[in-house]
């Protein structure tokens, strides 16, 4: 019976890393978004912004008392 000699720890610790390589694939998968989408979506945000904007009234001082 012999065998390769094992070294508990290294192995945890190996299993430990694959365990979270394979979290962090899939967070990305699940989670990130492209640079083209980030792109339009703030493409978007700033576009509904100065639409926003374009609509604001303003307060003339005077006409408050």
């Amino acid at each position: 019976m012999t065998g390769d000699i094992v070294n508990f720890n290294k192995a945890k610790k190996a299993a430990a890393r694959h365990s979270k390589v394979k979290r962090a694939a899939s967070n990305r998968v699940k989670y990130g978004a492209s640079k083209p989408q980030k792109e339009r979506a703030a493409e978007l945000t700033k576009k509904l912004q100065d639409k926003l904007d374009a609509h604001k009234r303003e307060i003339d001082p005077q006409d408050e008392t």
